[in-house]
This record gives C-alpha cells, structure tokens and sequence, in this order.
C-alpha cells in the first residue's frame, strides 16, 4: 500500500511512507499562523487531499492540528485514501551517569496504524 506523508515531519523508514515532492507545501498547509475561518479549514484539507491524490497515495499518515483533521479526514475519504494515524510505543531507559546521577531517555518506536 503506498503510504503517504501528510505531516510535518519526516517519517520513520519503519512507518514505510513515501515523502511528498511538495513537503514544504505541505508543511505551509498544515501550519497556522493565525486563527483560520472554517472556509480555510476546508481549503487546506482539500489541497492536502489533492498532493495525496496526484502522487498516486491509497492512504495518507496525517497529524497535526486537531481541528483540521476531521476535515483533512473527509477529503481523503472522498477521494478513497484512507486517512491514518501514526501509533507509538514510549520506551524509556534509566542511565546511571559516573557522578551519580541519573540520565532518563525516551525512544518512541513506530507500531503501527490506526485507520480511521
């Protein structure tokens, strides 16, 4: 299934998605600088939708600001690509460092996705 990256940004090789040609549209697309009119909501989905049609996509990982996505969500099904979400499991590590204190780091691994 080809896979296509509707975030901003880059996508794990394990997520197993193809990079937009347009991303930095895509990035201007997903990214408000000021509070959007419901038109403008609407707009932004359908161009995203559009990148993800003419680049051949069955389905698009999507994220990024909630009240685009239901929007985004819609247009994607319209034209048959299905919309997913990116599902990751937090694995965190405790490092005891030479002067005694301790390092914690957390590694989000790519499980899978939820369709929706």
């Amino acid at each position: 299934m080809k896979i296509i990256n509707l975030t901003q940004h880059a996508a794990l090789p394990e997520q197993g998605c193809i990079e937009p040609e347009m991303k930095e549209a895509v990035k201007g697309f997903l990214t408000f600088g000021s509070l959007p009119a419901p038109n403008e909501i609407l707009w932004r989905a359908e161009m995203l939708a559009q990148t993800a049609a003419e680049e051949g996509a069955e389905a698009a990982m999507i994220g990024g600001a909630p009240y685009l996505m239901s929007a985004l969500e819609n247009a994607l099904k319209s034209r048959g690509i299905k919309p997913l979400y990116a599902f990751s499991e937090r694995v965190s590590a405790e490092t005891v460092q030479p002067d005694g204190t301790v390092l914690k780091t957390n590694v989000f691994r790519h499980v899978g996705f939820v369709e929706v």
